[in-house]
C-alpha cells in the first residue's frame, strides 16, 4: 500500500469515528503545485490525543501536549495532531500553551499561506481557510496574519521563508520580507542545530543561489558566517553544478565573499591556513557542522589553495598525493568558476594519471618495517611514504625493490627512533 493510500486509509478511520479529519500542510501544498512522488502525508483532526489512542492503541505521542501524535498504519509512519491554537510564545520557538480548537484556528496558526491549505482525505479537495491558493497561483510566500508575529512565534521561519522561495522559485510577499529584514539580527537566537539544518537543506538544493542570495539580501547571513551582513556577487555559488555537495557549495560561498573584501594584491581571495581554519571553526559552531561535513569544507578550502600554490610545479609524487587526497575534486569544481582553463586541465591530467584519486596498494606497509626488525615510531611514516613516492614514480616496482629501498633509508635516518633490531 503507497503512503497517499495508507494515509487515507488512516484518516477514514478517524472519519468513520466521527472526527473531523484532513490532510495538512506540505503534502497538500505540493500536490497543488503538481509535484509528483509525495510521500510525506500529515493529518490534522479533531480527535484528542486520547481519542486517537483508542481508535489506534499503538499510537505514541511526540508531542502530547500539542496534540501531536505518531501513528503506524499499513508500513507507514504518520504524524496526526489535533486541531489547535497556540498561546503565547516566549522562547522563540514553541507556545507555553495550547488549546484544542478547530480547523479555521488551526489553519491561522501555521506559518505561511502555501502551508495552510488542508485538504479532504477521499477527494483531494482542498480546504482552504488562508488564501494559500491564491499565493501559489501568484508565486508568493506569504506570512499568514501578521509576520511579524509570525517570526516572533518562532525565528526560524525567516529562514524557511527564504528556502520555500528558493524552491518553488516564488517571491516573498513585500511585508513578510521586510519583517525577515527587521528582524535578522534575532536569528542568531535561533539553536544553531536548527539553523544548520536549515542551511544544509538550501545548500542541497538545485536553488541553492538563489537561496544563498535571498539569504544575503535578507541580512541572514550574519547569523550564518559571523561579521557583517555582505550582499554581492556570488559566481562561484552559482557555477557548481546542481550534484555538487552542499559543503563544497558552502566552501565556494565563503570564498564569493572574500571577494568583497578590499585585497587589490591578490587577484583571487587565498586565505592563509590560519583563516581558513577559523572560517571553518566559525562554521562549525554556528551551524553545529558535523566532523565530517567540517572536514568536507575544510579540505576543499585546503586543495584549492595547494592548487593555486603551483600544482604544476609539484614533484610527480606530490601531485599524485594531492590528486588522491580529500578535497582535490571539491577544488576543482570551484576552481572552475575562477581559472576554467587551469581547473579543465588539472583535472584531464588527475583523470589520466589518478582516475579512481586513490593512492595504489603499497608495495610495503608497517607489518613488512616490523618484520624486518624496525621498530615502530614517528619515522615509520617517514620511510613509508619514500617507499610510496618511489613506487608512485615507477622507481621500484616490486616489494623487493621497495624494501631495499627502505632498508638503505632507515640506515641513513640519523634519528635512533627507528633502528634495526
Amino acid at each position: 500500500m503507497s503512503a497517499r493510500e495508507a494515509a487515507r486509509a488512516l484518516a477514514q478511520r478517524l472519519i468513520d469515528a466521527g472526527h473531523r479529519t484532513l490532510f495538512a500542510g506540505g503534502c497538500v501544498r505540493d500536490e497543488l503545485m503538481g509535484i509528483e512522488d509525495v510521500v510525506d502525508f500529515d493529518i490534522a483532526t479533531s480527535a484528542k490525543p486520547e481519542e486517537i489512542k483508542q481508535i489506534f492503541p499503538k499510537a505514541r505521542g511526540v508531542g502530547e501536549a500539542f496534540g501531536v501524535m505518531l501513528v503506524r498504519h499499513h508500513g507507514h509512519t504518520f504524524e496526526v495532531a489535533t486541531f489547535r491554537k497556540d498561546g503565547q510564545y516566549q522562547d522563540g520557538r514553541r507556545p507555553t500553551t495550547v488549546t484544542f480548537s478547530d480547523e479555521v484556528e488551526d489553519a491561522h496558526r501555521r506559518d505561511f499561506t502555501i502551508n495552510g491549505i488542508f485538504a479532504e482525505p477521499k477527494t483531494g479537495e482542498p480546504v482552504d481557510h488562508v488564501s494559500g491558493r491564491a499565493d501559489i497561483a501568484a508565486k508568493l510566500i506569504r506570512a499568514i496574519g501578521d509576520p511579524h508575529a509570525r517570526i516572533a512565534e518562532d525565528r526560524l521561519r525567516m529562514l524557511r521563508a527564504l528556502r520555500f522561495a528558493a524552491r518553488f522559485n516564488f517571491a516573498i510577499e513585500p511585508a513578510t520580507s521586510a519583517a525577515v529584514r527587521a528582524h535578522s539580527n534575532e536569528l542568531l537566537s535561533v539553536s544553531p542545530e536548527r539553523v544548520g539544518e536549515e542551511v544544509r537543506k538550501m545548500l542541497q538544493h538545485p536553488a541553492r543561489h538563489r537561496a544563498a542570495t535571498l539569504i544575503e539580501e535578507h541580512a541572514l547571513d550574519a547569523a550564518i558566517f559571523g561579521g557583517g551582513s555582505s550582499a554581492g556577487p556570488l559566481a562561484r555559488v552559482n557555477a557548481l553544478a546542481n550534484t555538487t555537495a552542499w559543503t563544497t557549495v558552502l566552501a565556494a560561498w565563503l570564498l564569493d565573499r572574500l571577494d568583497r573584501l578590499d585585497r587589490p594584491d591578490r587577484e583571487l581571495p587565498q586565505p592563509t591556513s590560519a583563516e581558513r581554519a577559523l572560517m571553518v571553526g566559525e562554521l562549525r559552531r554556528r551551524l553545529t557542522l558535523s566532523n565530517h561535513d567540517a572536514d568536507g569544507v575544510a579540505h576543499a578550502l585546503d586543495a584549492r589553495e595547494a592548487l593555486l600554490a603551483g600544482f604544476d610545479a609539484l614533484e610527480p609524487a606530490a601531485r599524485v598525493r594531492l590528486m588522491a587526497g580529500p578535497g582535490f575534486d571539491a577544488a576543482l569544481e570551484i576552481l572552475h568558476a575562477e581559472l576554467p582553463a587551469d581547473a579543465a586541465r588539472w583535472k584531464s591530467q588527475a583523470d589520466a594519471t589518478l582516475p579512481e584519486r586513490a593512492l595504489p596498494e603499497p608495495l610495503v606497509d608497517g607489518n613488512a618495517l616490523v618484520a624486518e626488525g624496525m621498530r615502530p615510531g614517528p619515522r615509520f611514516k617517514v620511510l613509508l611514504d619514500l617507499a610510496m613516492d618511489a613506487q608512485i614514480e615507477g622507481r621500484v616496482t616490486t616489494r623487493a625493490q621497495a624494501l631495499e629501498l627502505v632498508r638503505h633509508a632507515a640506515t641513513t635516518l640519523s634519528s635512533p627512533k627507528v633502528d634495526k633490531a
